[in-house]
């Protein structure tokens, strides 16, 4: 008699493999003391085979009942491995791309490096097998972040939000043991998102051997191992790291970030859309200067802008705020006045409250650019 077929479920790895599981396994997996159900809902055939016709649609059911943690050698593994599970975004970070005003040519170059070797894998092997480490540099504020999210969102990739804080221990040795520990992660919940927040904390340029700290040095070893391990292997895990301070990168991770793609601040079309969505315009009421706004903001990153949008519109609040507090009875909730109307007044009130956090540095930025960033030539 012929063997029985074996399970088939997704192995996460570039290229849609599949990978066998024994029938036994169809029901129930048994992993770190957890039980997670293999097939249901009508997805088993009664034999323990899947025979949903779309794989992705198996994968996606198998990746939604997957315990959050992997099978560990070592009880102090999986403790470092708990530690980290907060920074885990299991479900979609839910960030669309048209919510990000501006910042096409990043856009561009985020769907070439990460969004389409997932969508289209046939075309992405060889000498065009996806890149797997990321650099978005620019100043603070301008979307860094948000772009991460949006990738992980479309992709529907798990993302795991890493800071420095997230990865450096004061204990002897733990801080190289938790990047391993990321990675294992991050290949258990393949495909996914690595992203590296503020990654000049933690590997900034590389001292003589007597100024920096050995634990330092270990945890920069640790990582650049393990980012050489990503390229070596058809593992849908992506690393992006994001940095206000590119120049202070170690050149040895710089070439392992192989695309390094600059968020720049809002260019006037992208500031003026920011304004009619955070300050749209009400009927009957006065039409906002949105043309002096743009005017008066060069420079301003994102985070400014929507802070000079909050500060506009703190100041009809601050007007109902003054009555208020000049009444000496408590007025009831359902008698409270309304807020009347933001005024062109306000706005420039807001500007002159409100200055630009990131227009320092931009001529390193462009130089960085220009020596090491990835452009879109038309």
């Amino acid at each position: 008699m012929a063997d029985e077929p074996s399970l088939t479920r997704w192995s996460f790895q570039f290229g849609r493999k599949k990978a066998e599981v024994q029938t036994k396994a169809a029901s129930e997996s048994q992993q770190n003391g957890q039980t997670t159900a293999l097939a249901s809902n009508g997805s088993s055939n009664g034999n323990g085979y899947l025979k949903n016709s779309s794989e992705m649609a198996i994968y996606e059911q198998f990746r939604n009942q997957m315990p959050l943690l992997p099978a560990f050698d070592s009880a102090e593994t999986r403790a470092l491995a708990e530690s980290l599970c907060r920074d885990i975004i299991r479900g979609s970070p839910d960030v669309k791309w048209e919510s990000i005003k501006g910042l096409e040519n990043a856009k561009r170059l985020l769907k070439e490096a990460v969004v389409m070797p997932i969508k289209y894998p046939k075309y992405f092997t060889g000498l065009l097998s996806p890149w797997k480490g990321i650099l978005l540099f620019g100043p603070p504020g301008t979307g860094k972040t948000m772009l991460a999210k949006a990738v992980a969102t479309e992709c529907k990739t798990t993302f795991f939000n890493i800071s420095a804080s997230s990865v450096v221990s004061k204990w002897r040795g733990d801080s190289e043991k938790l990047i391993k520990v990321l990675f294992e992660l991050a290949r258990h919940h393949a495909p996914s998102t690595i992203f590296l927040d503020e990654i000049d904390a933690i590997i900034s340029q590389r001292g003589e051997a007597r100024s920096e700290h050995e634990a330092s040095r270990r945890l920069k070893t640790e990582l650049l191992i393990q980012m050489d391990g990503l390229t070596r292997t058809n593992e849908l895990v992506f690393v992006l790291a994001a940095t206000n301070l590119p120049w202070e990168l170690d050149g040895a991770m710089l070439r392992r970030l192989e695309k390094r793609i600059l968020v720049p601040l809002p260019e006037p079309e992208a500031r003026i859309a920011m304004f009619e969505e955070l300050l749209p315009s009400q009927p009957d009421e006065e039409k906002l200067p949105y043309d002096l706004l743009v005017e008066r903001t060069e420079g301003f990153s994102g985070s400014d802008i929507r802070l000079l949008c909050k500060e506009a519109a703190m100041q009809p609040l601050r007007r109902v705020m003054t009555l208020l507090e000049d009444r000496e009875e408590v007025v009831p909730e359902d008698e409270l006045p309304k807020v009347g109307p933001i005024r062109p007044e306000d706005i420039e009130t807001a500007l002159k409250n409100t200055r630009p956090s990131a227009h320092f540095h931009a001529h390193r930025y462009e130089k960085f650019n220009a020596d090491y960033g990835s452009q879109i030539l038309q």
